[in-house]
């Protein structure tokens, strides 16, 4: 079976469901026993790591403001200003850097760039990738200078500014497939876009 083919792993899938479920509280504010009850009855035969859906669902809820403070330095605008699919791409993957060591940085940056690819705009998860990047320099600063020394990476500019807006100036290519939420409908995952049909999860 190809890469492409082959079935997601349950980790994946668990990243997937939580950022949904993160994208929701975004959204509505659900509860998150809320969130939780409705992804599972949504996607009852997803095969996934509950452990890690549950931590990162509600640890990126339950620690959302000191998230969006460690975030909101490696950003050029505020958090409330995100798109809500960039927001909860960044609240997981800077709590799964954060709470989770050992899973390798790369692996966490990678699996919400994926996501991200999926779910966002044009050129979103790029913005995504050079956040996650920066703060993961911050705490797992240790990890990603022993990466750097191995495998040299290119320099930051010299005033080490936050990624630049990829919305800015740039023409919509395609549309984003914006998670489903609990009130039955696909939401934009950027006011300036329209969403096309959700995405389901697969159950493979």
């Amino acid at each position: 079976m190809s890469a492409s083919t082959a079935p997601k792993s349950a980790r994946r899938k668990s990243r997937e469901l939580a950022f949904q479920g993160i994208y929701e509280w975004l959204i509505a504010g659900s509860d998150a026993g809320a969130i939780e009850a409705f992804l599972h009855e949504r996607y009852p035969t997803i095969k996934l790591d509950d452990e890690h859906f549950q931590s990162l669902l509600h640890g990126a809820l339950a620690d959302a403001g000191a998230l969006d403070a460690l975030i909101q330095p490696h950003i050029d605008r505020q958090t409330s200003e995100l798109s809500p699919v960039e927001h909860a791409l960044l609240l997981m993957g800077t709590f799964e850097l954060q709470r989770h060591p050992n899973v390798p940085y790369r692996v966490v940056i990678n699996e919400a760039v994926e996501l991200g690819k999926v779910y966002g705009g044009t050129d979103g998860y790029k913005y995504v990738n050079g956040v996650l990047d920066r703060i993961a320099a911050v705490v797992r600063k240790t990890e990603v200078e022993a990466a750097n020394q191995s495998h040299p990476q290119e320099p930051r500019a010299a005033d080490d500014s936050p990624p630049p807006n990829p919305y800015a100036n740039v023409p919509v290519s395609r549309k984003a497939k914006a998670p489903i939420t609990s009130k039955g409908r696909a939401a934009a995952s950027s006011p300036r876009r329209a969403s096309a049909s959700p995405r389901t999860p697969r159950k493979d």
